[in-house]
């Protein structure tokens, strides 16, 4: 994989990698930058949402689950001083349909953290990360059951 970003002006970048998308960036304005792009950081946590949201779609979707909507949150803490590294975060998934099968998220989830997401993987080498899910009715906003997915240890693969 390749990436190369080029300098616009005070510290915004536009850049692109092997996909060809053009992504800008910017720092905050605290250090200089405006508001003309997404922070470096935020760059790396959407990645992380990405990756492992794409993968537990894609499984629900394999299992053929009623998903309605989707959507993934991350919130990822930071060290106060520099170069205020992430130091943990929780991923929450929010799954809507009433008739999507609590087995099959938890599978997914676990599929995502332990095979398929290599954000997932290689940042929790570097910080623990929280998973969290949301299963939702139909409408998005009633709360069927929520918990936490917690990784299976070696001892239990065996």
């Amino acid at each position: 994989m390749k990436a190369e970003i080029e300098w616009k002006d005070g510290l915004t970048f536009e850049g692109a990698a092997d996909s060809g998308f053009l992504h800008r960036m910017d720092a905050d304005e605290g250090v200089g930058g405006g508001k003309n792009g997404t922070r470096p950081m935020e760059m790396i946590v959407l990645g992380l949402a990405g990756c492992t949201g794409m993968d537990v779609v894609s499984i629900l979707k394999k299992k053929k689950q009623p998903v309605a909507a989707f959507r993934v949150a991350v919130d990822a803490q930071r060290a106060a001083e520099h170069p205020k590294v992430i130091t943990a975060a929780v991923i929450e998934y929010f799954i809507s349909g009433s008739q999507v099968d609590r087995a099959a998220v938890l599978r997914a989830i676990e599929l995502s953290a332990v095979k398929y997401c290599p954000a997932q993987a290689m940042l929790g080498k570097v910080f623990p990360i929280r998973l969290l899910y949301h299963l939702l009715g139909d409408d998005g906003v009633t709360v069927l059951e929520s918990g936490e997915y917690f990784p299976a240890t070696a001892k239990d693969l065996a």
